[in-house]
């Protein structure tokens, strides 16, 4: 399902309210967004026109409203600011939550109609690498989640946190400071945990400990039963978790009922406030952390960053987190690349992308030959909030 949303040169949004208001924050599992026409005619050069695939159902559903809202809010002041490079953003949003050739089926019919100057995701890796085979050496990509690393394809550019940055601190501390030694690795079944496991063994056998059992779980299981069994025998001192959304929160809150809890101790990725809040205050004992992005940093740029959020869409918004956050630092990045590149053609936009700075809401973020640096946060959640511990 498509949505388009347009931001005139006052960064007021050309939306009725009543829509804005459901369509921005009410959108969750099984709600379509309502769709408002299709892009203007490539030929109107001073519109640049975005085609941001997101998930608004399915597991990863559960960050749909927040990408949103953030996406909107970048749209919002980089319009404010003339645009990028002179030419207002249009942005549409299509779900990646249904069957991965439906979403490729969308991109190839946005490619071959020019229907969008640029292709943005804040989706599961197992759409990236769907999507990158149809866009990637027609339009640029721009992913901005975190995810394993690694992606070297023409044309897609991705800023988000890669497992060397994001686990390897991570373990390290807990290996010295919780005497962590014996782990058991839970994830999805698809490629984002696949290689980041691959990894996060050898950070593991580095500092001191092993992996006492790992395995794979379809995307959508909600029930945990014989996994948690088979925790339950393995007797880790940590459950590394790379699940995804609310599979993250099924599995985190049957693990606590469980009582699971306050025997181990649990690390998480692509985990936020959102799936937090989805876990509930409860079951969140021993529960870590590691991400470039906590809602509750202090510092002037996600003190300004949350500020202007709640302005645009009201104390009661959908919350941020690291998946949502992605999408406003993702266009960011993109005015910065433009700026230097002084142009919005393929071939100066890519190549600048490889080297560059910019500013979000993590503050200064660099990027070096393709990969993005900056700093990790470990975090113990605290009930429904996360309380950080230690920045790497």
């Amino acid at each position: 399902m498509l949505s388009l949303t347009q931001f005139g040169s006052s960064g007021a949004p050309l939306m009725p309210p009543e829509w804005r208001l459901r369509g921005l924050s009410g959108i969750g599992e099984g709600t379509s967004v309502p769709a408002l026409g299709p892009f203007r005619a490539r030929r109107d050069r001073k519109r640049f026109r975005i085609a941001n695939f997101v998930g608004l159902s399915g597991p990863s559903g559960i960050w749909g409203p927040a990408s949103i809202n953030s996406t909107l809010l970048a749209v919002s002041e980089i319009n404010r600011r003339g645009g990028i490079l002179g030419r207002e953003i249009e942005v549409a949003f299509h779900d990646t939550g249904g069957a991965i050739d439906d979403v490729t089926r969308t991109a190839c019919d946005i490619v071959a109609s020019e229907d969008a100057d640029l292709v943005m995701g804040s989706h599961i890796s197992a759409v990236r690498v769907a999507l990158r085979e149809v866009v990637a050496g027609h339009i640029p990509y721009l992913y901005t989640p975190v995810y394993e690393g690694g992606e070297r394809t023409p044309g897609v550019m991705a800023i988000g946190e890669t497992p060397g940055t994001q686990w390897r601190p991570a373990i390290e501390w807990l290996a010295s400071n919780r005497r962590a030694s014996n782990w058991y690795l839970i994830g999805s079944d698809y490629v984002w945990p696949w290689l980041s496991h691959k990894a996060i063994k050898k950070y593991i056998a580095n500092s001191g400990g092993r992996v006492v059992g790992e395995e794979f779980v379809a995307i959508g299981e909600h029930d945990h039963s014989d996994q948690l069994a088979r925790i339950r025998a393995a007797k880790p001192d940590v459950v590394l978790i790379t699940l995804i959304g609310a599979d993250s929160v099924i599995f985190n809150r049957a693990f606590a009922e469980q009582g699971l809890g306050s025997r181990m101790l649990r690390l998480a990725g692509a985990m936020d406030e959102t799936v937090l809040l989805g876990i509930g205050a409860d079951n969140t004992e021993n529960l870590f952390c590691a991400s470039g992005y906590f809602i509750d940093r202090n510092s002037r740029e996600n003190d300004a960053f949350r500020a202007h959020y709640q302005a645009l869409f009201g104390r009661n918004a959908p919350p941020l987190g690291s998946i949502a956050q992605s999408n406003y630092e993702g266009l960011r990045f993109l005015e910065a690349v433009a700026s230097r590149a002084g142009s919005l053609a393929v071939k100066p936009l890519l190549s600048e992308a490889a080297n560059v700075d910019y500013q979000g809401a993590r503050g200064t973020i660099g990027i070096r030959r393709g990969s993005a640096r900056m700093p990790i946060y470990l975090a113990t959640a605290n009930g429904l909030d996360f309380r950080l511990i230690k920045q790497f």
